[in-house]
């Protein structure tokens, strides 16, 4: 049989043994000596790795980072199972459980008929707050957000629900106006505490300009540090012709490698 013609479910189980073997007695020394805790770095690791691979519009790339992050979840549902918490097959059936109860309007027989994305969003969100009814506590539209996102993450987060329920400038020229009033105030700031807070504040406002242009900030400051980093390797390589590294030119030299990487770019 062609390999790419195994069933899925085969190729599930065959990683299952895989990872299964390599936590035996007779298996790897470090994936045994691994706890979900120690695992976790590496697991957000390999996540990045698939953005970088689909930033960088890398299809081979994008389908081993794919397979490294797949991995990982069977390496945590593994552990999992050994700690007598849940198993793999119950992490598949809870999502397939899950998407299938938030998106009443594809697989409910009577379910309403939704056209487009944002429709689906609002749902979304009011059958989340319909699951998370009744928990202890009253509920807060925070509820489902994790506070241990990367800060740009979960500010916009933060946002979009605080937008969903009405909190929010009109259009971006409010943002606009708010980005330069906490300008100013950073640039007043009495001390350093003072400026951390309003420079916290400024990223905040920016956070939400994003929004309001449909931007999505992480990737936004992603692309931006990429063409940075491409500029400067640029630079780095003109220089290497001549035997030396930028530490050894002068800033005039620097800007002006600069701005030939910018025009080679743009």
């Amino acid at each position: 049989m062609n390999p790419e013609h195994v069933p899925t479910g085969k190729r599930m189980e065959a990683l299952e043994a895989l990872m299964a073997r390599l936590r035996s007695p007779e298996g790897c020394p470090w994936d045994r000596e691994q706890t979900p805790v120690s695992l976790l770095p590496y697991t957000i690791e390999e996540a990045f790795e698939v953005a970088e691979a689909v930033e960088t519009h890398n299809p081979t790339a994008w389908k081993d980072e794919l397979g490294d992050l797949l991995f990982h979840v069977v390496f945590h549902s593994r552990i999992a199972e050994e700690q007598g918490h849940f198993s793999l097959t119950e992490v598949i059936a809870g999502i397939v459980e899950k998407m299938t109860r938030r998106h009443p309007h594809v697989f409910a027989p009577d379910g309403e008929r939704l056209q487009e994305a944002k429709e689906v969003v609002g749902r979304w969100e009011e059958i989340k707050r319909q699951e998370k009814s009744g928990k202890q506590g009253p509920a807060s539209v925070f509820d489902d957000i994790n506070s241990r996102l990367p800060a740009l993450l979960w500010a916009a987060k933060v946002q979009r629900k605080m937008s969903q329920v009405g909190f929010d400038w009109n259009g971006p020229e409010g943002v606009l106006e708010k980005v330069h009033e906490e300008l100013e105030e950073l640039r007043n700031a009495p001390n350093p505490d003072n400026r951390e807070e309003e420079l916290g504040d400024v990223l905040l406002t920016l956070v939400n300009l994003a929004a309001h242009y449909r931007i999505n900030p992480e990737m936004a400051l992603r692309r931006a540090t990429r063409k940075v980093q491409d500029r400067f390797r640029h630079m780095e390589q003109s220089l290497h012709a001549s035997q030396r590294t930028p530490a050894e030119a002068t800033l005039d030299e620097l800007e002006a490698l600069w701005q030939e990487s910018k025009r080679r770019t743009e």
